[in-house]
């Protein structure tokens, strides 16, 4: 088990439940704007949907602890590493909302929820993986640890912070009952999050190449530095 949080509303004024609403909505039209829908093989499509059906299988594997607060794996970079940034974006973005038909998040918050657990963690899965082709050397490994390990974990982190510092900031929950009973479990909660998706990406690369949108054979095994 990782973890995520759920927001719910109640706590956040109405102007920025709105604004987050409308510059979400913007941000999905923008990368299903960029989607080559017509040109998508059917291996692309496979590992797009495929992976996003896996998250939300994921997201359902929860554990509650207090409102708002609840805990399950991310997924986020490794459906990004799959499907790249737009689609993962729109993965994501099905994915929370059959998580909050389930109930187990609300439509109110379900702007500021996406930013936080599908727009930031794919954003900065796609600036690393962008800064590792630039500046590492093109190596398996380095795919696998960096672009998969690494990036799952660091993600898992930055939402616990942004969740805890919104709670905080809301005055849904003091600061130092979240920084001594909620954020440790991030950043422990990180390692596993990271390993998963490592583990996971490496079998799909091995496998099923076919499937993942930022892996390239000639890239990686044979390119020479």
């Amino acid at each position: 088990m990782a973890n995520q949080m759920n927001l719910v509303a109640a706590p956040f004024a109405n102007w920025l439940l709105l604004s987050t609403t409308l510059l979400s909505s913007l941000l999905i039209l923008h990368a299903a704007a960029r989607i080559p829908w017509f040109s998508l093989s059917q291996e692309r499509l496979t590992g797009w949907f495929g992976a996003s059906v896996f998250v939300l299988g994921f997201w359902q594997m929860r554990a509650s602890i207090q409102p708002g607060l609840s805990f399950h794996l991310l997924g986020a970079s490794a459906l990004t590493m799959i499907a790249g940034r737009d689609k993962a974006l729109l993965g994501l973005t099905a994915v929370l909302a059959a998580d909050t038909v389930y109930g187990h998040a609300q439509w109110h918050s379900f702007g500021l929820a996406w930013l936080i657990v599908a727009f930031i963690p794919v954003t900065l899965t796609q600036y690393l993986f962008t800064w590792a082709q630039r500046a590492l050397p093109a190596n398996y490994f380095i795919y696998i640890f960096v672009n998969c390990f690494a990036a799952s974990t660091l993600t898992m982190w930055l939402v616990g912070i942004l969740t805890c510092s919104l709670l905080a900031a809301s005055g849904a929950y003091s600061l130092d009952f979240l920084v001594s009973e909620q954020l440790p479990y991030y950043f422990l909660m990180g390692w596993p999050e990271g390993f998963s998706s490592g583990i996971y990406m490496s079998l799909l690369v091995i496998w099923r190449p076919q499937w993942v949108s930022t892996f390239d054979d000639a890239f990686y095994l044979t390119r020479k530095n």
